[in-house]
């Protein structure tokens, strides 16, 4: 049979894995993860939005991406906070409230391969972990890139939105973001985590997230 490229390369595209999640749905395989026994946001899953009410608590929700994701290296989100924390120094530990966050956590193949299943904590506690947090909260300027107060070299904040009431929609390209935090690519993004912050200033947080995308 005589070798016809166009063949090949519809051959090679039908079979490649799918470098992209698409729409990401807020559905039952998310995972709540409390800091604290007695204290929790409540997060109100509903397909393509996600409902987040935290009342001077703190905890987020998580999810494992499937492989076939690992590829992932933009995303875009609709957000809204209707009620919202003061203006906080995202910096300083035990002290850095904030409205909404999103994290985007990226590991080695090897040892994403190893840590499958493993929960969001030890994920997050990995050395290999690099872990870009888009905030809408705090005091520093959108377009800041601060150190987090938790992860130290393994993670960096993006200030998306300051502290204040509002909706937003957003693209980030999280390539040239890890690049500019970490200085190198990205490796697998192998996880997704939302969070709400209000535990330090006793207030309350009224926010939702929706429409996220992984390309």
């Amino acid at each position: 049979m005589r070798f016809c490229p166009i063949l090949a390369v519809a051959l090679s595209l039908a079979v490649a894995p799918s470098a992209y999640a698409g729409a990401v749905s807020f559905d039952d395989r998310w995972e709540h993860q409390r800091f604290s026994l007695f204290s929790a946001n409540d997060f109100d899953h509903e397909g393509a939005t996600l409902d987040v009410v935290s009342e001077g608590t703190v905890s987020l929700t998580w999810l494992a991406l499937p492989e076939a994701d690992w590829g992932a290296r933009a995303a875009s989100w609709d957000w809204s906070v209707t009620e919202g924390v003061p203006a906080t120094d995202l910096t300083k530990k035990g002290g850095d409230d904030r409205d909404l966050a999103l994290y985007f956590v990226f590991l080695p193949e090897t040892v994403a391969r190893e840590l499958s299943g493993a929960p969001i904590r030890k994920l997050l506690d990995a050395a290999e972990a690099r872990v870009l947090v888009y905030v809408w909260g705090g005091q520093s300027a959108p377009g800041s890139v601060l150190p987090s107060p938790y992860l130290g070299d393994r993670g960096k904040t993006v200030v998306l939105n300051g502290a204040g009431t509002g909706q937003a929609s957003e693209s980030v390209d999280l390539a040239a973001d890890h690049e500019r935090a970490f200085g190198g690519a990205p490796e697998r993004l192998v996880g997704l985590a939302v969070s709400a912050d209000s535990d330090d200033t006793k207030s309350v947080i009224r926010g939702a997230v929706s429409n996220l995308v992984l390309n």
